[in-house]
């Protein structure tokens, strides 16, 4: 197949979407499909991707010269996005359009797609509605206003989400939740990472044929990585604790920082990746154990987690299905978190969820694996056996591409 993936995550930057599309690309090439990623371009840096052996394929889009949320290029403006990608689907023959978010690339893609008659997939990889409450600047107005640029391309007429859920009851989430239904009904399937986040989609009134296919690591990256070994610790050794990801608030890396202070002494704390609230978790941080490190190579990242003892995700209903604990997985790095929802993404016995997903939640645990490091070996052993389960595979995918291609193919 001649397969699409759009993104609107600039694709050579860190982060778990960008992550998973670059795992997918290169799983589905491996299987012998021709895939090209489209993704907003940076001037600064450009996507353009043209020798395969170097990775995807990357075609750019054309972005916005002044807005660029949580430091990203921004797809803009729609007229030109949707041109160029109709012109490339074409041009490449494209039989599958798949998506990877609900903002402008996406929706060129989208429309795209529909111009041309071609089945669209979408994957949603994360809430929308807890992104923008948190990163965007004024949520009450610029929530409303991508809303209504997004119902320019996607129709909204019908939809209503009430206010009976603990994550529908503002009006900002509820607008942002019209976006996520729009954009399932305007697609011909809806692929999640996660039960827990499928169930929500389903429960608000999704229709469209929704699946749970797990994300994965490349085999390029589980070669990098190399064979898992289990972590031990002596008990004079310092408790090596860390924290990789987006420094942007839905990810809540200041709760870290506020456990990091009742952490037993001595205890190394590293925290890998940028953001918009790099500033003001770099000043919560001083006089802590915590060391930022910014904006870190994938590499470098992955030797991070052979060197660690344990990896804190302190992210609380916002997640679905992060790509950095599919890693530490992968390297049999034992995880502890703070929503429960996650628990599905770690093999039994490879982690733990905090009490509470405060500072104290993750203090408490902290304090009990450092007094107690053979919990932290046991859990490494599990994940170490249970490695095969993160590994990047697409005939579910492939098999919901063929569904969707069936009934244009009929015609």
């Amino acid at each position: 197949m001649r397969i699409a993936l759009v993104t609107d995550y600039y694709l050579p930057t860190l982060g778990g979407v960008q992550t998973a599309v670059r795992s997918l690309a290169e799983a589905l090439t491996t299987a012998g499909h021709d895939v090209t990623v489209f993704c907003p371009d940076d001037p600064e840096g450009p996507a353009r991707a043209d020798d395969p052996a170097a990775g995807p394929v990357v075609v750019g889009l054309p972005v916005s010269p002044v807005f660029r949320p949580d430091g990203y290029p921004f797809a803009w403006p729609p007229r030109r996005v949707r041109t160029l990608l109709r012109r490339e689907f074409a041009a490449r023959r494209i039989d599958v359009v798949h998506t990877h978010s609900e903002m402008f690339a996406a929706l060129g893609g989208l429309r795209a797609a529909q111009d041309l008659g071609i089945p669209v997939v979408h994957t949603m990889h994360g809430r929308i509605d807890v992104y923008t409450r948190n990163v965007l600047p004024v949520p009450a107005v610029t929530t409303a206003l991508l809303a209504l640029l997004h119902a320019t391309q996607v129709p909204r007429r019908g939809i209503r989400v009430g206010a009976d859920t603990p994550y529908t009851r503002t009006r900002t989430a509820r607008r942002m939740w019209r976006v996520m239904l729009a954009q399932s009904r305007a697609s011909d399937h809806v692929v999640v990472p996660s039960r827990h986040f499928a169930d929500k989609l389903v429960g608000r009134g999704v229709r469209t044929p929704v699946s749970v296919v797990s994300n994965g690591i490349e085999p390029a990256v589980l070669d990098a990585i190399g064979s898992a070994a289990g972590r031990t610790r002596s008990a004079d050794e310092p408790l090596r604790v860390l924290w990789v990801g987006r420094l942007s608030p839905e990810k809540r890396p200041e709760v870290l920082v506020e456990a990091a202070r009742s952490f037993p002494p001595g205890t190394v704390v590293d925290v890998l990746g940028d953001g918009v609230a790099r500033g003001r978790v770099t000043r919560a941080a001083a006089g802590t154990s915590v060391t930022l490190h910014g904006s870190t190579p994938h590499e470098e990242v992955l030797a991070a987690m052979r060197r660690a003892h344990v990896l804190v995700s302190s992210s609380f209903d916002f997640d679905n299905q992060p790509m950095v604990m599919l890693e530490a997985v992968a390297t049999g790095l034992p995880v502890v978190h703070c929503d429960p929802d996650l628990a599905e993404v770690v093999p039994e016995g490879g982690g733990w969820t905090t009490p509470t997903p405060d500072g104290a939640g993750i203090a408490s645990v902290v304090r009990r694996l450092h007094d107690e490091p053979e919990q932290l070996e046991r859990a490494s052993a599990a994940l170490v056996a249970a490695r095969g389960r993160v590994e990047q595979r697409v005939d579910e995918l492939v098999a919901v591409y063929g569904a969707v291609l069936r009934p244009s193919r009929t015609a």
